[in-house]
């Protein structure tokens, strides 16, 4: 077996018992949740399998759903970021790096998996409320949710990395 595809797995499990078993119950303020379970999209090294990566990121995503009791949303925001996701990396990395570079805070560097991690968890954020909300009526809430969980996620992920980097 793939040691890189062991790595995945046993982080798929534990991101996704942690958000279904502890971060889905933290709701600060009502409207802030974080969404630890983003930080796998933002892992997957430069030019992997893109079928991979959508398989991987829907499952998931219907995990978490399922735990959330939030259907579909989650499974197609993260479906979204694996989509996305090589084309924000290609904008983040240096010219001159490897094919297969992990992306992680040491390898590009504290500023550009800073704005990485900002770009990836605010489109992730925006698009699962949007969808969970699908309604502009109550734009002032869905403002709150999108900002507030945006700004947990982006600062539980980099706590993941200083410690994943380490």
């Amino acid at each position: 077996m793939n040691l890189d595809f062991l790595h995945r797995l046993i982080a798929f499990i534990i991101l996704a018992l942690v958000q279904g078993l502890v971060l889905n119950h933290v709701h600060l303020f009502d409207v802030a949740t974080p969404m630890v379970y983003v930080f796998f999209v933002l892992t997957f090294r430069r030019n992997s399998f893109r079928a991979g990566m959508l398989i991987w990121s829907f499952l998931l995503g219907l995990i978490v759903d399922i735990f959330s009791n939030t259907p579909g949303v989650g499974a197609a925001s993260m479906t979204l970021m694996a989509f996305i996701q090589p084309y924000l990396l290609f904008l983040i990395m240096p010219r001159d790096s490897a094919e297969d570079m992990e992306v992680s805070m040491t390898t590009l560097g504290m500023a550009r998996f800073t704005y990485f991690t900002l770009i990836v968890s605010f489109l992730f954020c925006l698009v699962f409320f949007t969808l969970e909300v699908f309604s502009f009526n109550h734009w002032l809430y869905w403002l709150e949710c999108v900002g507030g969980s945006w700004v947990l996620t982006f600062v539980l992920i980099l706590v993941v990395e200083r410690f994943r980097c380490r």
